[in-house]
């Protein structure tokens, strides 16, 4: 089942992100983010943005967000997104799910277009979003550093 997130899935939210932060395939974060700053995360979104959790059993298993892509009115009708899936359940079919109810939210809420960015060497990643329409506009170098080295990141979009 696909649904908005609520507060009481935060501590989930957060531990399905904090497996994507240790595993260095999916963000340039580096420290596991705590309660408190999820807490502010969740907070703190203009309801445009919306979280949706996948859950199965009674469990959230993935977590997507539509992001704010910049602060310039220009751009106000594109998105960022994020997607996690919790490590024991990627490659199921969660992803897509979750990004399918993304971009129907995206829609109902004003965006044309969706934006993301991950890294060259997240295939299974990539092969997710290309299944699903994205294309790859191309790859930064050197944009950003994941414990002290330099990694590359691409960039993705779709239009809705």
């Amino acid at each position: 089942m696909i649904r908005e997130a609520e507060e009481k899935d935060i501590e989930r939210i957060r531990d399905i992100y904090n497996q994507g932060i240790a595993d260095r395939i999916a963000t340039l974060e580096e420290r596991p983010k705590t309660r408190e700053e999820m807490d502010m995360w969740f907070r703190q979104r203009p309801s445009r943005y919306a979280v949706l959790v996948a859950e199965r059993a009674g469990a959230v298993r993935g977590w997507a967000s539509l992001n704010p892509y910049s602060h310039r009115c220009a751009y106000s009708g594109v998105a960022d997104i994020s997607i996690y899936i919790d490590r024991s359940w990627r490659g199921k079919g969660v992803g897509s799910l979750l990004l399918r109810a993304l971009e129907e939210k995206a829609r109902e809420n004003g965006f044309y277009k969706l934006v993301l960015f991950t890294f060259p060497f997240n295939r299974r990643g990539q092969g997710l979003y290309r299944k699903m329409g994205f294309r790859e506009v191309g790859i930064f170098r050197n944009h950003g550093k994941l414990d002290g080295r330099f990694v590359d990141v691409m960039a993705m979009e779709k239009l809705l």
